[in-house]
């Protein structure tokens, strides 16, 4: 079975073709990075702009390298949220069309349960019931998932999601957007050697990081935060959030008998924290590719392998919520 997967929640345009779920024929992604630099974050309504120039070519390189025809594809998947409104009508209207004239099932896909299903990319095999660690820039979740479909939200954050807490940091150390890429770079050469804040709210498997963000913003306030002095900073935030994340994802893992861990979302791009999770967990750690961390169309096509083998499509009406939530 070969899926369509049609991505633009945010500031990417992508599109992606995935077989049986696992297996990537192609994966293009039409990227918005640099036109949102110059703002120090995306603009929606730029964002929008940029989806509707991009989506059909980027729909037609990613059918041409995958040398499928239309009459090859068994669905349409297309996240429908949660995400920006604008962005997300883009994706889903063009889906939507699509299947309409192409007589093609369309299935809308959540964009959080998408993440979880990059780790199905590829040769990993996960095995249930699974720890799934969500982070990005809107989203910190701890999910517990005993098999497809069948969510438990065991802890979120209750303020800044990690990927928003690294993009402020770095607006605050002059570090530029997107922040998680260029903390991850400054900390190379700087030493985890300033104690940060860690809020590890106990008796929950709830994240919060605006406090180590506040803490920053204070030192800049009060002019400790200087170019010879970005680095450790840098370093040191990177461990005080990697601490609080993988400790509580180990430890929520234990509790419930995992049998793997899957770490998913862009800020598991994260260098130290894939190493880490990796080197502390007692289980199993699944990792996506980099490329299938950040936001991707293979992503959203796998779920939609999943959801339609399930007998799961959506109507044509079928409509976009930005705050969707995974259950």
């Amino acid at each position: 079975m070969k899926i369509l997967g049609i991505e633009s929640s945010c500031d990417e345009t992508a599109a992606a073709v995935v077989a049986n779920g696992t297996d990537v024929l192609s994966n293009e992604i039409a990227s918005q990075v640099e036109i949102h630099a110059r703002y120090g974050g995306v603009v929606p309504e730029v964002a929008s702009r940029q989806h509707i120039l991009a989506v059909i070519p980027v729909i037609d390189k990613a059918l041409k390298d995958a040398a499928v025809s239309w009459e090859d594809l068994d669905g349409i998947a297309v996240t429908v949220g949660p995400g920006l409104a604008g962005s997300l009508l883009v994706g889903a209207s063009v889906a939507k069309a699509l299947s309409a004239v192409k007589g093609i099932p369309l299935i809308g896909v959540n964009h959080l349960e998408a993440h979880l299903y990059a780790n199905w990319l590829g040769e990993n095999k996960p095995e249930f019931p699974l720890l799934c660690l969500i982070v990005s820039g809107g989203h910190s979740d701890l999910i517990l998932m005993r098999g497809h479909g069948d969510y438990t939200v065991l802890g979120r954050t209750r303020d800044d999601a990690a990927g928003e807490a690294f993009d402020k940091t770095a607006r605050i150390l002059g570090l530029g957007y997107p922040g998680g890429p260029a903390i991850d770079k400054a900390a190379e050469g700087g030493d985890a050697n300033i104690d940060l804040p860690h809020s590890w709210i106990k008796g929950t498997n709830d994240f919060s990081f605006s406090g180590v963000k506040t803490y920053l913003h204070k030192l800049n306030e009060d002019g400790k935060v200087d170019k010879d002095n970005i680095a450790d900073l840098a370093a040191s935030f990177q461990k005080a959030v990697v601490d609080v994340l993988v400790g509580k994802t180990i430890e929520a893992a234990l509790q419930n008998d995992a049998k793997q861990i899957l770490l998913s979302g862009g800020v598991a791009s994260n260098r130290m924290l894939r190493r880490r999770m990796k080197e502390e967990s007692h289980i199993p750690v699944l990792i996506p590719q980099p490329v299938f961390c950040t936001d991707n169309a293979a992503m959203v096509a796998s779920c939609g392998y999943f959801r339609l083998k399930g007998g799961k499509t959506s109507a044509l009406d079928v409509d976009v919520i930005p705050g969707l939530k995974l259950i």
